[in-house]
């Protein structure tokens, strides 16, 4: 099974779980993690704790539920009322529909994903919430389904590792921004070599861990996709609890800043003498 394939039906998996209300699996400590069936209450050391109460209280049990992050990027965001803001991997919802309470009814909130159990979970969460400036659309990131200069802020929880063609995304990610659009993701980096055996694991792909980009890799492809003010803040650092001895304290789930720059503006030309 190639890795997008294995990608799409563990968040089908998830989500179908989450839709039928048969829960986590037992073993839900060892067997999953971000983006392999965990959720928010479980005792996963990535995904859980990430919103508090009253986030909570403002979307269904559902999309808390089928939550896979590794971050809050809702929190960390600077989300304006009126503004329009894009989710990459939406999952079943949660940050595009408080995404969209908090730039209110002139904003907009899309949520982009490539799986369909998802995006039906996505949308029913949607109804229950009775929230209206949200459109679910299904797709990739490595193509987004949406014009140039469209988006004021692009957020994304845990699924720019999950990518095989991370420069795609990112140069995807600035052309839909508008000129001074922002990009605030939270995401899996690390710090140092990550071991050839892990890397070419894919369960360790599903899992966030095998894709994740060095902090001095993920600055550079930023660059390279012609963002400015670039920031790395980590937000967890994990210990051998997450993820084996062998790479104790060098992954952590982090906030990623970036800017599209706005035009240069030309000089005024010298007046006529």
């Amino acid at each position: 099974m190639e890795l997008k394939e294995a990608i799409q039906e563990k968040y089908g998996e998830a989500a179908r779980r989450v839709s039928t209300g048969e829960g986590l699996p037992a073993d839900c400590c060892t067997a999953t993690s971000c983006c392999a069936g965990s959720a928010a209450p479980s005792c996963d050391p990535i995904t859980s704790n990430l919103y508090d109460d009253t986030q909570a209280d403002q979307i269904p049990g559902e999309a808390l539920k089928a939550s896979l992050g590794c971050g809050n990027p809702t929190a960390l965001a600077e989300l304006k009322p009126g503004e329009t803001v894009l989710d990459l991997g939406s999952g079943g919802g949660i940050d595009v529909l408080l995404s969209a309470r908090r730039v209110g009814p002139k904003g907009k909130a899309y949520g982009l994903d490539m799986t369909d159990d998802m995006l039906a979970l996505a949308r029913e969460n949607q109804r229950k919430a009775g929230i209206e400036n949200v459109e679910f659309l299904k797709g990739e990131i490595e193509n987004i389904p949406l014009p140039d200069n469209s988006v004021d802020v692009i957020i994304s929880n845990c699924v720019i590792n999950l990518s095989c063609d991370k420069d795609r995304v990112l140069r995807e990610a600035f052309r839909v921004l508008k000129p001074g659009g922002r990009f605030a993701v939270s995401d899996i980096v690390v710090r140092g070599e990550v071991p050839a055996d892990l890397r070419n694991n894919i369960e360790q792909w599903i899992g966030c861990v095998a894709g994740a980009l060095r902090d001095s890799e993920y600055t550079g492809k930023l660059s390279a996709a012609g963002f400015s003010s670039i920031e790395i803040e980590p937000t967890r650092v994990y210990d051998s609890n997450a993820f084996g001895p062998a790479v104790s304290g060098q992954f952590m789930s982090a906030f990623i800043r970036a800017t599209k720059p706005l035009p240069a503006v030309p000089p005024l030309a010298a007046p006529k003498k």
